[in-house]
């Protein structure tokens, strides 16, 4: 299969014969008798079915394309300020994109599917791609993109129109061409936070009509939304520039190349988190499940705050203040840069397209994991927590026409060859053997008096005297051990995982009528992963702990075998331990899938389109790449056996729409019904001490509620498993379109995504860690039922050779939990954010300056909520579903990293 690599290498890298604007790609071909589409493409047209797009790799006017995609230009984008894919939520009410421990970290999510980001083993339901390069994760798409042509939104399985497939969609962003004749632009805005982004280009011919350059740059630095009291600076501020050269060379109108070089370098310190809930909640009838009481205080956060805590946000977490360890305000560099070629050939009424890229990736992983001042855990800044991503990808594809046209054809083959490397340093800090030791205390009796936060073993000499007839001077020593767990843990854990796939696809469109058209498509994929991890760890306590206490583990005393558990949980958490120290950890694994679509679509007449749809799509297996899931408990130490505990099946979706499209010079519609239902749907979830990955399924057999209970060993299928997540609903975009001048856009959708009841995790129908019982049944997270944006813009002529820019846009979200273990304390209220930007524009627009505001009602919202990692457990979901004894109390922390607030400024545009 290297030979088929290396085939397609050697092949020519991209096209182009038709527009520029629209990436080179020729349009549906007219069959015998039909006249070709000859509407001028009104670059600067409101109406959004005038968007020439290429999602079906043809160029096709966006109200003729007959399946779930949006489109928005260069205007569009501009007025809503958006320079990355997270700001383009505002205009896409299906799109879903949010940034977790870093930027690096992003998800996207589309009709409420998406991967959480954390972990990087896990590839994206929603690809990314830039200039038609295929992107590894989505945290690349947050970079500044430059001036951009358009972005396509495509929802649903893709995987037969190009390289790289996808389960839930994929956004498509594509890049201003070089010009043949000069010009270019510059700008610069200013506003609060001491924001500061220059951006400009200059294009222009090398060699009339055959070689054009362009060169496009970026800087942006601008002060933190969070404010750091113990370090005094502030977090999540921007600091950034992108550069990006091209030359478009095209010696005849059959023949074009078009070379992209571009560097991205940010040095940020991301990402502030606040304390959202700090309550501790207590079960006042064990056996009678449902209720709950606050108690007085919580005693996490008292010990906390014995041992010098700050929680400077609690109570109020939209002030923003949070306190990091001091020193550990660290600032992370990301590095991202590549190149790639596009060559296009068309001939004999045929077109060959290839598309070569290399691209590397690398984000820093420094941080305070706690968001606390105490010293529990931490990652240091000495280049040994990183991630790096090396990508090749090479696409072909080879289209034309036959029976006079009535088929549209199209093949293709593509190959990507990745090394992923994740070096990760996690250790606990020198606060965490006191803190440990006090919450071991506290669970046995949460009297202060018999704590003594720097004592050994975190007792008093009043505890000391108290506790060790009651529980025994095994569990003593264990607490006493315990406390002497300060700055150990990981050196350098490497996770080298290389993956190679090739695929082959094709798409077709035969037009069964003038109007009536069926398409089809088919894609085989073959994917091979290998990891190689190895460990280099210096807790030597948790050896010593299991040791210790490994005999009370058998007790016939449920007190002394839980203490005894939870004592070596705490010292050994994720499987860190010395004993892991050159463990081999090494797998591979192997998959081949078939997908593809078909669709029917009929224009009864030239302003209306109906379709229906099916399509199966896929997103590979893979390796989570923390050692936590080696094992599922730390009373041993894993072996090289272990390895394969790391993997995860491949998700795959089923999925049916059926849809309108409505499109005039006045007004324009798009209705799409859609229902997709996943198998072996990929679940990264933090419990506040590891990532738990399991891939949800559903079991035809009743499980009797073994899945919403408290227990990961019961609730194996029996029988077959399918699908465990559905998402279905409708989505509705309308444009209206009074006058030249004017514009307004709506955008609706409603999103049923929902997990269905009898859950399993697994193929094999393994049983719903208990961490997940709340899920059957329930909506998914960070999936709002309902999402309504829109938008107004108005440009009237004021004095001569003047024109005015009056815009608004919103979008109104309704409840939606942002936890993946759906806690109650991470659920999110509606709301609704409104931009807004006014200004004066010179002639042709050669000048203009704006004023601008986001979130200008200064709305408080999160993006995601999570458990703080090591600071208590039990959250009220399990203390009223469960209550005592495993859970009469619920004293985990829960922190969250919020949304922007309200920006504004002012920008100066100038173009030549």
């Amino acid at each position: 299969m290297r030979n088929w690599g290396y085939l397609l290498a050697a092949t020519a890298c991209v096209t182009v014969a038709a527009p520029v604007g629209a990436q080179g790609l020729r349009g549906v071909v007219p069959s015998a008798g039909e006249k070709a589409d000859t509407k001028p493409a009104a670059e600067a047209s409101a109406n959004t079915s005038d968007i020439v797009v290429t999602a079906t790799r043809r160029s096709q006017r966006l109200s003729n394309v007959p399946i779930a995609v949006s489109a928005y230009s260069t205007a569009a984008l501009q007025n809503s300020g958006a320079t990355d894919i997270r700001q383009m939520t505002q205009l896409a009410p299906s799109l879903i994109v949010s940034s977790t421990g870093s930027e690096a970290n992003a998800t996207a999510r589309l009709r409420g599917i998406g991967t959480v980001g954390d972990n990087p083993g896990l590839e994206s339901s929603v690809a990314v791609f830039i200039d038609g390069v295929y992107r590894s994760r989505t945290g690349s798409g947050l970079n500044d993109l430059g001036e951009v042509e358009r972005i396509e939104v495509l929802r649903g399985p893709q995987g037969t129109l190009s390289g790289r497939n996808s389960s839930a969609g994929a956004i498509s962003i594509y890049t201003k061409y070089p010009s043949f004749k000069f010009g270019g632009y510059g700008e610069a805005t200013y506003g609060n936070f001491n924001a500061v982004r220059l951006a400009g280009a200059v294009t222009g011919p090398i060699i009339d009509d055959k070689l054009a350059f362009r060169i496009d740059g970026v800087y942006g630095k601008r002060d933190g939304f969070y404010r750091d009291v113990v370090n005094d600076t502030d977090y999540n501020d921007r600091n950034r520039y992108f550069v990006r050269g091209q030359l478009f060379f095209r010696p005849t109108d059959d023949f074009s190349i078009r070379l992209i070089g571009d560097y991205t370098r940010r040095d940020e310190k991301c990402c502030g988190a606040v304390y959202i809930d700090t309550q501790e909640k207590l079960d006042p009838t064990p056996g009678v499940p449902g209720d709950y009481v606050p108690a007085a205080q919580n005693r996490i956060v008292s010990i906390m705050r014995s041992l010098g805590g700050v929680l400077p946000s609690d109570g109020d977490p939209y002030n923003r203040q949070i306190a990091n360890t001091r020193g550990r305000a660290y600032s992370n560099v990301t590095t991202d840069y590549g190149g790639s070629a596009r060559i296009g050939w068309t001939f004999a009424d045929m077109q060959l397209i290839s598309i070569t890229a290399y691209r590397e990736y690398k984000a820093g992983g420094a941080a305070d994991v706690d968001y606390g001042n105490l010293d529990i855990a931490y990652r240091p800044d000495d280049g040994n927590a990183y991630r790096e991503f090396r990508t090749f990808t090479q696409e072909t594809r080879l289209s034309g026409g036959l029976f006079d046209n009535r088929l549209d054809w199209m093949v293709g083959g593509y190959y990507a060859h990745e090394k992923l490397e994740v070096v990760d340093n996690l250790r606990f800090g020198a606060d965490y053997g006191a803190f440990a030791a006090c919450r071991v205390v506290a669970t046995i009796n949460p009297l202060e008096a018999l704590r003594s936060p720097r004592a050994t073993g975190c007792l008093s000499a009043v505890g000391r005297a108290a506790l060790t007839p009651a529980v025994g001077t095994q569990i003593i020593a264990g607490i006493d051990r315990l406390s002497t767990l300060n700055d150990l843990g990981s050196i350098r854990d490497v996770y080298d995982q290389t993956s190679s796939n090739y695929a082959f696809f094709t798409h077709n469109i035969f037009k069964l009528t003038k109007t009536l058209s069926l398409t089809g498509g088919l894609r085989y994929t073959n994917e091979r992963k290998h990891l190689d991890a190895s460990f280099v760890n210096n807790n030597t306590v948790c050896p010593a702990q299991q040791a210790a206490l490994r005999p009370l583990l058998g007790s016939t005393n449920a007190t002394l075998r839980t203490l005894a558990g939870g004592i070596i949980t705490l010292t050994c958490t994720g499987n860190s331990t010395s004993a892991l120290t050159g463990v081999p950890i090494e797998d591979s694994l192997r998959e081949g899938q078939v997908t593809g679509t078909t669709v029917l679509s009929w224009k009864p007449v030239p302003s209306t389109l109906l379709y229906a749809s099916y399509a199966r799509g896929y997103k590979a297996g893979g390796y989570n790449l923390d050692r936590s899931d080696l094992s599922a408990t730390v009373f041993a130490t894993p072996t090289a056996a272990a390895a394969p505990n790391l993997r995860f099946d491949p998700e795959t979706v089923q999925a049916f729409e059926i849809g309108v499209k409505y499109s005039s010079p006045k007004f324009t519609a798009n209705l799409a019904a859609f229902r997709s239902a996943f198998r072996n749907f990929q679940l990264n979830t933090f419990n506040g001490t590891n990532f738990i990955v399991q891939n949800i399924s559903s079991c035809d057999n009743s499980l009797s509620g073994a899945d919403r209970d408290n227990d990961s060993s019961t609730g194996r299928c029996t029988g077959r498993v399918g699908s465990g997540v559905i998402t279905q609903g409708i989505e509705l975009e309308a444009g209206a379109y009074p006058a030249a001048n004017v514009a307004f856009n709506l955008g609706y959708t409603y999103a049923h995504t929902q997990y269905r009841n009898n859950l399993v995790g697994s193929e094999s129908g393994e049983p719903l860690n208990a961490a997940l019982f709340l899920l059957p049944g329930n909506q998914m997270s960070n999936a709002p039922r309902h999402t309504i944006t829109n938008s107004a813009v108005w440009t009237p002529p004021v004095g001569r050779n003047l024109t005015a820019l009056f815009y608004v846009d919103s979008r109104l979200t309704s409840d939606y939990n942002t936890g993946s273990d759906l806690f109650a304390e991470k659920r999110l209220d509606g709301f609704f954010l409104m931009n807004a930007r006014i200004g004066v524009r010179g002639p042709e627009q050669r000048w203009a300056i704006e004023f601008w505001g986001q979130n200008i009602l200064d709305t408080d919202y999160q993006q995601v909520a999570f458990s703080a990692p090591f600071q208590g457990a039990g959250s009220v979901s399990q203390v009223t579903r469960f209550g005592a004894p495993a859970f009469g109390v619920g004293n985990a922390v829960i922190s969250s990293y919020l949304a922007e607030p309200r920006t504004y400024g002012i920008t100066l545009r100038s173009r030549f």
